[in-house]
């Protein structure tokens, strides 16, 4: 079936849409990795190095099982919205992605940069994961983490594949510090490119206020996200002492994100952690590192089955999540490709991309003579001698 003005058939007709909706800073705010985008392009094209065994015929059941389950939650696909702050691609922001996700039968990460409180976003998708940075002391991300529990959070995702990289070489605009007249006039030539844009967001009562209300301490208003994230950088980086501190103190599943080095996984294992997440951050941390898919075997290995295993990073069909799987992942995070579907459609286009991800699934699994992702090992995929790039 053909893409129509409502659907689209491709994580690739997603971003298109994306591009002609969004006024250009904004598209570019999602697209540009860190400096020169060499580890984002790899994590795209090191999916297209693999390559599928031969298929094997076998007796097939009408329906593929593509069912699991990431931190403690039943999900209808292995794949979940990766946490992604200030969600400026649409009015509805956070609300609209857990909208998308609970229709798609799957989960979502909420990042505490996020423009919409936990409570609101875990009263639309219960399935919610919250997010934090090593963004400031302990008793203060220790508040964080426990009005998110409070609120509906399932999980909490700890990140540790940021540094602070400021340099892009290809167009990521400046974001204003806040919307006032100087900026609005600065960036009116963008805006009225694209009108529907902002007649949604004056729809919806208005621009987006740059605040973040999960950073906010109890009875004060919500920080700026320049603010926060100013304060964030005196901060210094978390040891794996203060990992574990964090773990002891949370009654729930545990995920460290930004593990790409084996022994990183197995400290992460000692520290508590339930899962851990293969991610660079989608190439917006240092630029130069491998993709993601690429460190997955060793982490995998390093794991031993004793922890979930998570990948995050380059994501943009089907194939590529079961290629994810059958190399030790136990589901994958999107980040991007939900955003796109989010500026493309709204809560129907979150919904869209996950549904294309779904068919894109299943129609792997029936080629492979695969009846679930279960049985997925790596066999099924034909790995080059050179893939892994020395990582052990």
């Amino acid at each position: 079936m053909a893409s129509t003005r409502d659907w689209f058939e491709s994580v690739a007709e997603a971003r298109r849409r994306a591009r002609r909706r969004l006024p250009r800073p904004v598209f570019m705010a999602l697209e540009a990795g860190a400096e020169a985008g060499v580890t984002r392009a790899d994590n795209v094209a090191a999916f297209g190095q693999l390559r599928f065994a031969p298929p094997r015929l076998a007796d097939l059941p009408a329906a593929r099982d593509l069912r699991t389950s990431v931190l403690g939650v039943d999900i209808g696909l292995p794949v979940i919205a990766s946490p992604v702050g200030a969600q400026a691609v649409h009015p509805l922001g956070e609300v609209a992605v857990a909208l998308g996700t609970r229709a798609a039968g799957t989960a979502m990460g909420l990042s505490e940069f996020a423009s919409r409180p936990a409570a609101e976003i875990a009263a639309v998708n219960p399935s919610l994961f919250f997010q934090v940075h090593w963004s400031a002391d302990r008793d203060t991300l220790l508040e964080r983490a426990e009005i998110a529990r409070t609120a509906g959070a399932r999980a909490l995702i700890v990140t540790l594949d940021w540094s602070f990289p400021a340099g892009r070489d290809w167009g990521s605009p400046a974001i204003p510090e806040r919307l006032d007249l100087a900026a609005l006039l600065r960036l009116a030539p963008a805006g009225l490119a694209r009108p529907r844009y902002l007649i949604d967001w004056l729809r919806h009562g208005g621009l987006p206020d740059l605040t973040v209300p999960n950073m906010a301490r109890p009875g004060e208003p919500a920080p700026g996200f320049f603010a926060a994230y100013r304060s964030w950088t005196t901060v210094p980086p978390p040891t794996w002492a203060d990992i574990a501190w964090l773990r002891e103190r949370w009654a729930g599943e545990f995920l460290v994100k930004g593990v790409m080095r084996p022994d990183d996984a197995r400290r992460a294992l000692d520290a508590g952690a339930t899962a851990v997440s293969v991610s660079n951050h989608g190439g917006n941390n240092l630029d130069g590192t491998p993709a993601s898919i690429r460190a997955l075997p060793a982490v995998a290995e390093a794991v031993a089955g004793r922890a979930e295993v998570l990948l995050d990073g380059g994501i943009r069909r089907g194939g590529d999540v079961v290629k994810a799987l059958a190399l030790g992942a136990r589901a994958v995070m999107i980040g991007r490709p939900c955003l796109w579907g989010l500026a493309a459609g709204g809560p129907a286009g979150v919904r869209n991309v996950f549904d294309v991800l779904r068919s894109g699934i299943d129609s792997t699994l029936l080629a492979l003579g695969c009846q679930s992702i279960h049985h997925l090992d790596p066999a099924d995929v034909i790995v080059p001698e050179d893939f892994t790039q020395g990582l052990k």
